[in-house]
């Protein structure tokens, strides 16, 4: 079984697969050498509108992040006493560097008043995944392949200068079935919120993503609203309500391991979430720590593993304290740690993951790459909807791997291993998971 998934690990890695750990807006990526900004930065050093990078100089001949360069931006558009010339050359720059930006606290709504009302970003992805669990009694239970193709599409309209409305569609299939499940090729409204930008205050209300995205938060979204205020030093607090039918699936294993197929009784499945986090990033660390609280739904108690709360109680309850930190110690490298804990568990209430990342693969860059290692070690309940399930599951524990190449401006390729144990059973599981993103 080892030589069959070092096989397809190595075919996967030239046709292609997926991490986020090498999304675009990676704030410590570098800008390529030959981009348009270093010239356009450099005009406006020798005009006197910004100092350059750190020391009062423009290190021409020096590759610097997309978060320095979005640094030396926002000091010039802060400058009102610029010329004609230059002030087209901020605005371009601060279009490019908009996601930065945005994440430093500088708003580029006056940008997008000049542009389309309405503006459109998609991509089509296909995911293969093979799992392996030794604990599973039947074919079932110990492997299962899956070939999965999603087309979205994601709007997003100007209301006015302060506010947005984003959305999210999907549209999924299995290409070994065509159908099945959420996956029969119909287009589902996955999000949709409206967001108000003040100065250092963010506010976000509707069905939206998670805001604060940590080690036991979940990609999927809530019904709910985020609020976000402060610079250097940011605080978050979200509430709402999230359908848990499919975040707390890795809770629906046996004492051996097995699987199943619902943890919730008469089909009462919703909880309810409220978290808080603060942040600080201050250029090469970061760091976040908060609380998260969920209660709500009614739990089969014989489907878990047990015991699961000092009483056993019927009810869903978690309350997760989290930490985590990152460093980056130069251009390429990278290093961050995760831990949580719930303390409304009696066993598997501890969730840490320590990884360090070399380079990254950038959307826009065509032949940029990069690759992490990582060990964690997600125990189920603190660590329930884990966003790391793309290769370590919630529940297991062990060495994961991963690579991403830009074959194409637009065209990435991604994949990851994962070797070790799921955590009840104590048995061996991997999985080798794969993915092509076309953006457009």
């Amino acid at each position: 079984m080892k030589k069959t998934l070092v096989s397809a690990l190595t075919t996967a890695l030239v046709v292609g697969a997926a991490s986020t750990t090498f999304a675009a807006a990676n704030p410590f990526s570098d800008v390529p050498a030959d981009h348009w900004a270093y010239d356009a930065v450099s005009q406006l050093a020798a005009d006197g509108v910004i100092e350059g990078y750190g020391d009062t100089t423009f290190r021409g001949n020096q590759n610097i992040t997309r978060y320095e360069m979005a640094q030396m931006v926002a000091k010039a558009m802060a400058k009102s006493d610029v010329s004609a010339a230059d002030k087209a050359l901020i605005d371009k720059l601060a279009a490019e560097f908009s996601d930065e930006l945005n994440n430093l606290g500088v708003r580029v709504a006056n940008l997008e008043r000049n542009a389309d009302k309405v503006k459109w970003n998609g991509l089509v992805e296909y995911t293969y995944t093979s799992t392996r669990h030794d604990a599973g009694t039947t074919d079932k239970g110990r492997k299962l392949n899956d070939n999965d193709l999603t087309f979205r599409l994601e709007p997003k309209a100007e209301v006015n200068k302060n506010w947005d409305v984003h959305a999210r569609l999907d549209a999924d299939t299995k290409l070994d079935s065509d159908k099945g499940g959420l996956y029969d090729g119909k287009v589902e409204l996955k999000r949709v919120w409206a967001e108000g930008h003040y100065d250092n205050f963010n506010v976000k209300l509707g069905k939206l993503p998670n805001a604060i995205n940590l080690i036991s938060t979940t990609d999927d979204p809530y019904s709910g609203a985020a609020v976000t205020f402060g610079n250097d030093l940011k605080v978050t607090f979200e509430a709402g309500r999230i359908d848990a039918a499919t975040q707390f699936i890795d809770m629906g294993r046996d004492s051996k391991g097995q699987w199943k197929d619902n943890i919730f009784k008469n089909g009462d499945d919703t909880v309810n979430f409220q978290a808080i986090n603060l942040g600080y990033a201050k250029d090469k660390f970061y760091g976040n720590t908060g609380y998260e609280h969920m209660d709500g739904a009614t739990l089969d108690t014989d489907k878990l593993v047990k015991p699961y709360t000092n009483d056993n109680d019927k009810e869903y309850k978690a309350n997760i304290w989290f930490a985590n930190a990152g460093y980056c110690f130069d251009h390429n490298s990278f290093f961050k740690a995760e831990y949580a804990k719930n303390t409304k568990a009696d066993n598997y209430d501890d969730a840490y993951s320590f990884e360090y990342d070399y380079k990254g693969a950038q959307q826009q860059n065509k032949g940029s790459w990069g690759m992490y290692l990582a060990y964690r070690n997600l125990g189920q309940y603190a660590a329930p909807w884990s966003t790391y399930g793309d290769g370590v599951d919630g529940g297991q524990k062990g060495w994961e791997v991963g690579t991403g190449y830009t074959l194409f401006k637009n065209v990435q390729l991604f994949a990851k291993y994962f070797n070790g144990k799921d955590i009840a059973a104590d048995k061996d599981a991997e999985k080798l998971f794969g993915r092509v993103d076309v953006f457009f």
